[in-house]
């Protein structure tokens, strides 16, 4: 009987949602080092994921609850609002994907089958049991989402629906409604569209330090416009609204309430000057001090600090940035450190750089990736050249600023006290390796489930161009410029290339369908560009009012560049290919570029930025009435009656991110110049082709498509 193992690449990558299953995320170490909670799904292949927690003085991992053991052969019911929130998430695939945690890490709420559920993980009286009592239900109204303890473990707060909602953990008392409205456009404690999409702000609501009231975000849709997706399909399924705002209109009101938990008080609201500062990015909230709001301008020039008076309902200034094209930071910040100090970032020396206070924490030529923890001490990644990523930490006393990790590869490190978890990716491997570390003890590793993958890529990594891009390139396993088989290759372009997202780094996961498709006979060559991060502030701002003509330039510039140092390179047969942003790039490079590109497979590519969100878009193009050149400039929709190459579109149907109106556009402007083109329609799916089915077809479309045009016979596929 053939093995899982044996399956081709497209099949596996499908079947393990990119290799995702079974590896251990989302870790959360308790304070006393004795515990560590994530999880994990039971195998590489199974998208049932599990609450998992390790226990360090054992050495041991229990599986703490799973959708098998409290829901049996029942069917996982998901609220449309968890559908949207795991939409946002990426979120690929079942069972428990969530979880949050009281202070002390003993107990762990989670929603499932939209039911509230309450374990224990040990650690204070529940510690000292001999075998800890499975999950319990709490009381609530069906549909939950996003539950969360407070930091003392009495009650937990979460969503239902459009309402906040509480319950005491005792599981004597009822749920409490603890905010709602009756009309159906205002939510309370979820995040708007466009924080969980594009700001990295995925919830809309934080407890207080004491557990007897929480901050609560209010929305109100009613401003913004109402879009549809519709799956041809199913005709007889009718079409689902949502609020979207597109660039240039308006976005939802968001406000923000204190919120008492315990009957009697009254909610109010807290007050910053919202018409300068109407986007909320995040707030924070601990006992280092008074809650911490970050708010911003809608053209992004400016950001402001905000500390609030819950007394008073008041906020005032504790610090404020501007910048030309848009203000930034590395996620993570502002926040209180416990000694009270605010650890927050800014730019200088072209460097993101974080700030304790009034001084600065890291050095120039350090550039601060993300803030993981800050409590105790301060934990962050950082990097000097782009490729390879640091976990690295600050502490008050003489232990100051240390690199916790020294692996050619991507690391990060979770956990403020002496015990940490430190995640790590490299070129040396495939996947992700775990390990809990406690300075003087050898590593414990946390079992990773997932599959090995049948490709095992080999990367070139070049600096190119007087902008010294970062570049891989990946050749067919035993090509041989000199053998029998050797020769001249086919270039495959296949970048993201886009603003806010790196790919060319050293780790192997992201390398798999790289040199799966090298080893259909490609060069394979992938650049990030300006825009992308990992350069600095400058690097990234490099596309400010114009998304078209930089990143086109730094791929023609990355394709000879390369071709310069890796002599196997047809540049007379280049084609490329990508999704979302690299799906626009792709289809921007053959429609102004024919002349360096000679096909290009497009997935869910924005083709009209005045057809995308308000926070992404208005930050790099500025507003279309004020900018209305930066649109035209950036816009696919003008180049369509130059189309020379073959072009393969291909989009989602119910995608409510890029919708398919941006291909159906396209489609509809080169039909009108006379153009022939491809479209490939994916009915049910969204902005990620997750279903397995799909994903495994749509690479082998893929690839049949770009031989074809690039003049190589089609299949058989190696695997």
């Amino acid at each position: 009987m053939a093995s899982p193992l044996d399956d081709p690449f497209p099949r596996q990558q499908a079947r393990t949602r990119r290799f995702s299953l079974g590896a251990p995320r989302n870790f959360t170490v308790s304070p006393d080092g004795e515990r560590v909670v994530f999880l994990r799904s039971p195998a590489g292949d199974d998208p049932a994921t599990s609450l998992w927690a390790y226990d360090r003085a054992k050495g041991s991992e229990r599986e703490v609850a799973s959708a098998a053991r409290l829901l049996g052969a029942a069917p996982e019911d998901l609220a449309d609002e968890e559908r949207a929130r795991r939409e946002r998430s990426r979120e690929l695939a079942a069972g428990v994907v969530d979880y949050a945690c009281d202070e002390s890490v003993s107990h762990a709420a989670f929603s499932l089958g939209g039911k509230l559920w309450w374990v224990s993980l040990g650690g204070d009286d529940a510690g000292k049991a001999a075998e800890l009592p499975e999950a319990v239900e709490l009381p609530g109204p069906g549909g939950v989402v996003d539950p969360r303890p407070s930091p003392t473990g009495s009650h937990v707060a979460f969503l239902s629906g459009p309402r906040l909602c509480a319950v005491a953990t005792s599981g004597l008392e009822a749920h409490r409604v603890l905010a709602e409205e009756t009309g159906p456009e205002v939510t309370w404690g979820a995040a708007e569209f466009i924080a969980a999409e594009e700001m990295g702000r995925s919830r809309g609501f934080w407890w207080s330090p004491d557990g007897g009231s929480v901050l609560a975000a209010r929305v109100d849709n009613s401003p913004v416009g109402t879009w549809w997706t519709s799956d041809p399909s199913t005709p007889g399924t009718p079409p689902q609204p949502h609020r979207y705002p597109a660039a240039g209109t308006a976005d939802a009101l968001v406000s923000l309430w204190h919120v008492p938990v315990v009957p009697g008080g009254e909610r109010a609201r807290v007050r910053w000057d919202d018409r300068r500062y109407p986007y909320l990015v995040s707030v924070h909230w601990s006992g280092g001090g008074p809650p911490l709001l970050l708010v911003e301008q809608r053209d992004h020039k400016a950001s402001a600090v905000l500390v609030a008076d819950l007394e008073k309902g008041t906020t005032s200034v504790l610090d404020e940035v501007s910048d030309d094209a848009w203000v930034g930071r590395p996620p993570g910040v502002p926040a209180w450190t416990d000694g009270g100090e605010l650890v927050w970032a800014g730019a200088d020396a072209g460097t993101w750089r974080l700030k304790l206070g009034e001084r600065w924490l890291s050095p120039p030529g350090l550039q601060v990736r993300e803030v993981t923890s800050v409590g105790r001490s301060v934990v962050f990644t950082a990097s000097t050249e782009p490729e390879t990523v640091q976990a690295w930490c600050w502490s008050p006393g003489g232990a100051g600023l240390r690199q916790l990790t020294s692996v050619e590869g991507v690391s990060s490190a979770y956990g403020d006290g002496p015990v940490r978890v430190v995640a790590s990716r490299s070129m040396a491997w495939a996947g992700l390796r775990a390990e809990v570390q406690l300075e003087g003890s050898a590593p414990q590793a946390l079992r990773n489930m997932a599959e090995t993958p049948v490709v095992d890529p080999v990367v070139r990594f070049l600096r190119v161009g007087r902008r010294r891009l970062s570049v891989g390139v990946v050749l067919p396993k035993g090509h041989n410029a000199d053998g029998p088989s050797g020769g001249k290759l086919p270039v495959l372009m296949a970048p993201y290339g886009g603003p806010g997202f790196q790919h060319v780094m050293a780790a192997s996961s992201l390398w798999l369908e790289a040199q799966w498709f090298a080893d259909q006979g490609f060069a394979v060559v992938v650049a990030d560009g300006r825009g992308t991060p990992g350069r600095g502030p400058a690097f990234e701002r490099e596309v400010h009012l114009d998304l078209a003509g930089p990143v086109l330039e730094d791929q023609v510039d990355a394709l000879f560049g390369a071709a310069e140092q890796v002599e196997d390179l047809d540049v007379a047969r280049v084609g490329i290919k990508g999704w979302s942003f690299g799906g626009y790039l792709a289809a921007l490079a053959v429609l102004a570029r024919p002349d360096v590109f000679h096909a290009a497979v497009a997935g869910a590519p924005v083709t009209d930025w005045e057809l995308y969100d308000t926070y992404y878009t208005e930050r790099y193009l500025g507003h279309p009435e004020v900018e209305p050149a930066a649109y035209r400039r950036s816009s696919l929709l003008p180049l369509a009656q130059g189309l020379q190459r073959p072009l393969l579109l291909v989009h989602g149907l119910v995608d409510d991110n890029v919708f398919a109106a941006h291909t159906l556009a396209l489609s509809s402007a080169l039909l009108a110049a006379g153009h022939a083109h491809c479209v490939l329609p994916l009915p049910g799916i969204t902005h990620v082709a997750g279903r397995d089915d799909v994903a495994e077809k749509l690479l082998l479309a893929q690839v049949d498509f770009l031989r074809r045009a690039l003049g190589l016979p089609s299949g058989p596929y190696p695997r």
